[in-house]
């Protein structure tokens, strides 16, 4: 298969599931400026700039796990201080980011996901899960129940998203 060849079937259906929930997520930050894109409007640390950063991050950390299994998100043992910093900074929109760039990485995660999910082999493919606290031991995902777990996700946070944005100014993106 190659990314010329329209898709069909399951992965044109995973993938346009997973492009509604990333519309509905990034249609929160319509008409905001860097500044709001940086508001806690609620009691969390989440903001929608940081939000955004967060998913696309996760989904980047998880399409990597589908090409090269755990050792693309490395073991929850060996993470660090600074590494602890970094996934904190991922729910914030730091000094010199900007509402404009963090859409504009997001776009490419997504591009870069649909073209793997449309040019993969095999969505049976399995890698065993890093260890981590939150994971079974020795569970196996496929690349099938990677993307339906990016999906879930995305999902999640397109909600957090809209109840933020709510917060923010009243405005909703459904209804």
């Amino acid at each position: 298969m190659t990314t010329s060849e329209p898709l069909t079937g399951e992965r044109a259906d995973l993938l346009e599931v997973l492009a509604k929930q990333r519309h509905f997520l990034r249609f929160t930050t319509r008409d905001l400026t860097d500044e709001q894109a940086g508001l806690r409007t609620t009691v969390s640390e989440l903001c929608l700039g940081g939000l955004i950063k967060h998913t696309a991050a996760t989904e980047r950390n998880w399409t990597g796990f589908i090409v090269d299994g755990p050792s693309a998100m490395g073991d929850f043992a060996d993470m660090t201080e600074d590494d602890f910093a970094r996934r904190v900074d991922e729910f914030k929109m730091l000094p010199g980011e900007t509402l404009a760039g963090v859409l504009d990485d997001y776009a490419e995660v997504a591009r870069r996901t649909e073209e793997l999910i449309a040019t993969l082999p095999d969505l049976d493919a399995t890698h065993p899960l890093p260890k981590a606290p939150w994971f079974e031991a020795g569970a196996r995902w496929s690349a099938r129940r990677v993307l339906m777990h990016i999906i879930a996700e995305t999902a999640q946070h397109a909600g957090h998203a809209d109840i933020i944005r709510e917060s923010l100014d009243g405005a909703k993106s459904m209804g």
